[in-house]
C-alpha cells in the first residue's frame, strides 16, 4: 500500500478512536457496575443500569426529561401551572433541588436526598473538567458524568448521542438529532438565499415590561439567527443570565419589524401600551408569544426543547416561504415522541394560536 494511502488511513482511524472514547466501556465489575469515559476527558464508574438522575442544569434536565422522563427525581425549578398543562400527571410532583446555572441555587443536602444514581453536570458554553472534579469532591461515591454544552443548537447532536448511549436511549435519541436536522437544514437552506436587504429585523423583549433583551450570538437569542432573522439589539453580549436592560427610545430606534417574547404579560399588554404604539411591529400587529407548555419553545432555557421552536420561529419570521411546514402536524409528533404527551387537535391548535400565529 502506497503511503498517501496509509495516511489518510490512519488519519480516520485515529478519529474514530476519539469519537469511540467518549461512549467506551472499559471494565464491567461483578455488581454490574460499568467504567466510562464522560465528555470532558473524566474516567469513571457508573450503574450498569441506571434508575434515578439529577442533571445540575435546566437544558440537561429538559434532555433527560424527552429522552426518559422516568429517571428524573430532581427538578432545577418549581415547574409553572402553565408548564404543567401538557406533563403527565405521575411526573407533576417531581422534587425541586435547585442546580448550577443562571440562579446558582443548587442544594447538595436535596440532591443527596433523592439518592440518585448519577448527576449529570453541563453548563452553557464550554464545561470545565476542573469544575465536574469539584462537583464530583461534594457528591461523594455517587458518580457525576461531565457532559458538553446542551445549549447551543447548533453543536448539541453529540451531547444527544452521549446521552442516548448512557441511558441507552440510543433510538429515542438519534430520532431527535434527525428530527432536529430536518427542519435546521430546511430553514438554513430557504433563509440562506435571503438578502441582508430583505431579512426581517427581530427585538427578543424579554420581562412583563419588554425592556429586557439578548443580542446576536447568544444563546438566548439564538433562533432569530438560525431562522434568518437580524436581530435589531445593538448592545455587548452580557455574561450570565442575559437579559440586559434597554429603554424604550433605543427600540423605537430601532423598529423591529416582529417582536417575538417569552413573557405572556408582556404579550397580553403590549398592543394596549401607548408607549409601544409606534413601533412598527405593534403597528403590524407582529408579536409573537413563545409557547411554553412543558417547556418554552424559544428560550429559557436553552437547549433541547428549542428543537421544536426552529420550525415555529421560521414561520413567526416568514411565513409566505415555509407554506409547507405544517406547525400542527409537526408540534403533535414532537409533543408525542419527545413531550410524551398526545395532543388533540383543540390543544394544538390553542398552543399555535395563542402564539400569535395566523397560519400554521
Amino acid at each position: 500500500m502506497k503511503a498517501k494511502t496509509i495516511l489518510p488511513l490512519i488519519g480516520i482511524l485515529l478519529i474514530l478512536g476519539v469519537i469511540f472514547t467518549y461512549y467506551s466501556v472499559e471494565n464491567v465489575s461483578p455488581e454490574g457496575d460499568m467504567t466510562i469515559n464522560d465528555m470532558v476527558g473524566r474516567t469513571i464508574t457508573v450503574p450498569k443500569v441506571t434508575e434515578k438522575i439529577i442533571a445540575t442544569s435546566p437544558p440537561m434536565t429538559t434532555l433527560v426529561y424527552i429522552l426518559d422522563p422516568d429517571l428524573i427525581v430532581g427538578l432545577n425549578y418549581e415547574w409553572t401551572p402553565e408548564e404543567l398543562t401538557h406533563i403527565p400527571s405521575k411526573y407533576k410532583n417531581i422534587t425541586v433541588v435547585g442546580g448550577w446555572y443562571g440562579r446558582q441555587d443548587g442544594d447538595y443536602e436535596e440532591m443527596l436526598k433523592v439518592n440518585p444514581d448519577i448527576i449529570i453536570e453541563t453548563g452553557m458554553g464550554d464545561v470545565d473538567k476542573s469544575d465536574v472534579d469539584l462537583r464530583q469532591e461534594q457528591f461523594g461515591k455517587i458518580p457525576v458524568v461531565g457532559v458538553l454544552d446542551t445549549s447551543n443548537l447548533t453543536e448539541i447532536d453529540s451531547s444527544i448521542e452521549f446521552m442516548g448511549k448512557l441511558l441507552k436511549k440510543e433510538d429515542k435519541a438519534n430520532k431527535l438529532i434527525e428530527f432536529k436536522k430536518k427542519y435546521y437544514d430546511k430553514v438554513e437552506d430557504v433563509t440562506s438565499s435571503i438578502p441582508d436587504s430583505d431579512k426581517r429585523k427581530v427585538y427578543y423583549a424579554e420581562g412583563p415590561d419588554g425592556l429586557k433583551t439578548d443580542p446576536s450570538g447568544t444563546y438566548h437569542s439564538q433562533l432569530i439567527d438560525i431562522c434568518g432573522g437580524i436581530n435589531v439589539a445593538d448592545i455587548p453580549v452580557q455574561e450570565g443570565v442575559g437579559e440586559v436592560p434597554v429603554t424604550m427610545e433605543q427600540v423605537i430606534k430601532w423598529n423591529p419589524d416582529v417582536i417575538i417574547t417569552t413573557d405572556a404579560n408582556f404579550y397580553n399588554n403590549t398592543y394596549n401600551n401607548p408607549n409601544w404604539k409606534d413601533v412598527k411591529a405593534i403597528k403590524n400587529k407582529e408579536v409573537y408569544l413563545s409557547p411554553s407548555s412543558p417547556f418554552n419553545w424559544f428560550d429559557r432555557p436553552p437547549g433541547a426543547n428549542c428543537i421544536i421552536g426552529i420550525p415555529w420561529t421560521a414561520k413567526v419570521l416568514y411565513p409566505y416561504k415555509f407554506n409547507d411546514v405544517n406547525l400542527k402536524e409537526i408540534t403533535k409528533e414532537f409533543y408525542s415522541e419527545f413531550y410524551h404527551y398526545e395532543l388533540n387537535d383543540e390543544e394544538v391548535k390553542n398552543i399555535l394560536k395563542n402564539s400569535g400565529l395566523k397560519d400554521f
